[in-house]
């Protein structure tokens, strides 16, 4: 299992155990995280999974594809160096301890 760390708006965070092959939208529904709405369900056609990723992170995952950097256009706040959309994280050993903050509100 992989611990991903979710840091809600006001500092809190709450660590999750997810399968590696997940992502980390899944990983976000499966454990009740509030502020991840992810109205398409994952599909990448919209931006309400974004959350922004801890620097000491930012080079540790896949690069952004052109699908994801279209829909970061529609996020609130959108930071060009940490914003990504969970639905474009795939888990995997190497992630364990990923930490992720959510945004204030997702529209």
């Amino acid at each position: 299992m992989v611990k991903i760390v979710f840091v809600d708006s006001d500092g809190n965070d709450t660590a999750v155990s997810v399968k590696a092959g997940r992502t980390v939208l899944e990983a976000a529904r499966d454990n009740n995280i509030d502020g991840i709405d992810a109205e398409c369900g994952g599909a990448c056609a919209c931006a309400t999974c974004h959350v922004y990723v801890h620097p000491d992170w930012v080079g540790k995952i896949p690069s952004v594809e052109q699908a994801e950097q279209d829909m970061l256009e529609f996020a609130l706040d959108p930071n060009p160096e940490l914003s990504r959309l969970t639905c474009q994280i795939k888990v995997t050993e190497d992630l364990d301890g990923l930490t992720v903050t959510l945004p204030d509100t997702q529209m």
